[in-house]
């Protein structure tokens, strides 16, 4: 698609890579809901590079998370570290809206596209797996920001929608209960497949590091398996978690805890379609298949834990 951006916002991407650069193209991304995103050709010297803004246009969103620009920033300062897998460089940063009108992040473009109907499965699972291992190999250190649900599952009410809902209480009984204390890594909070981009067969980078912080492991794994379920099924979530045990090895225990934690964060409201995945292109999904297919995931955890 597409777009134009006002001269100052450009003006400040330009100076932030390079005074004599012109922007050659403008184009907005797809697949982000709460913020908009914007790949933008530069032309420096009759030799043209990609870079990608992020502007946090959400006011709600801004109001109650300041720190937005800020916390992705220093997200991938911090997920820079890793050797395994590449992330976008961080350029420029407008704190608090000063040139761009709202707070705004400048990175680099990595290359690749995101994939969410691959023409192998078991290879496309088993890439994500190994990535967000990579990942978790950062020393946590002391990143300011830290993990915490997204929900009260203490208010969890699912009889508008589910068709277990006594499951569901089942669920946020646990929940609410004694939490584990696994070990605290660095995560990426908002790990799925939306968010990982492929070339070939191969995983090219992770991107969407706003959510950054530390915390269990697990939460990448349940979110990412969630999603999976939702997207494919249950035994597409299940084959993901067998790839990410092997590639963590020992550093890894699994506990479906964390599994219910990420679950309630998607069964808070009635379900529906993650608006990403159609402006993605994907198709033939429908509300009512997401709380089928959610219903039936919550099932098949809670046999991990029974």
């Amino acid at each position: 698609m597409k777009h134009t951006l006002p001269d100052q916002v450009l003006a400040w991407v330009v100076q932030a890579v390079h005074p004599k650069a012109a922007a050659a193209a403008i184009e907005q991304l797809q697949g982000g809901v709460s913020s908009l995103v914007h790949r933008i050709t530069l032309r420096v010297h009759g030799e043209e590079t990609d870079v990608v803004l992020r502007l946090f246009h959400d006011e709600e969103w801004v109001s109650d998370q300041p720190d937005l620009a800020v916390r992705e920033a220093e997200s991938l300062r911090h997920a820079s570290r890793c050797a395994g897998v590449q992330t976008p460089k961080i350029l420029a940063i407008d704190k608090t809206g000063a040139h761009c009108g709202v707070p705004a992040v400048l990175m680099s473009r990595l290359p690749g596209r995101v994939v969410l109907q691959p023409p192998d499965p078991k290879r496309w699972v088993e890439g994500m797996a190994e990535a967000i291992s990579h990942i978790h190999e950062v020393e946590a250190g002391d990143f300011p920001w830290s993990f915490s649900p997204y929900c009260d599952a203490s208010k969890l009410d699912t009889s508008s929608w589910s068709k277990v809902p006594d499951q569901w209480k089942e669920a946020a009984r646990i929940v609410t209960g004694p939490r584990p204390t696994p070990a605290v890594r660095f995560i990426h909070r908002d790990y799925h497949p939306a968010n990982v981009l492929w070339t070939g067969e191969e995983v090219s980078g992770i991107v969407d590091w706003v959510n950054g912080c530390t915390g269990p492991a697990g939460i990448d794994v349940g979110h990412c398996r969630v999603n999976l379920a939702l997207l494919h099924d249950a035994g597409t979530a299940d084959a993901f978690l067998s790839s990410y045990q092997e590639h963590a090895g020992d550093s890894f225990v699994y506990d479906p805890y964390w599994d219910l934690v990420t679950l309630i964060d998607f069964a808070f409201w009635p379900p529906e379609v993650y608006r990403g995945w159609t402006d993605l292109g994907m198709t033939g999904l429908t509300d009512e298949m997401m709380g089928e297919r959610l219903d039936l995931y919550l099932l098949s955890v809670l046999k991990r834990v029974l």
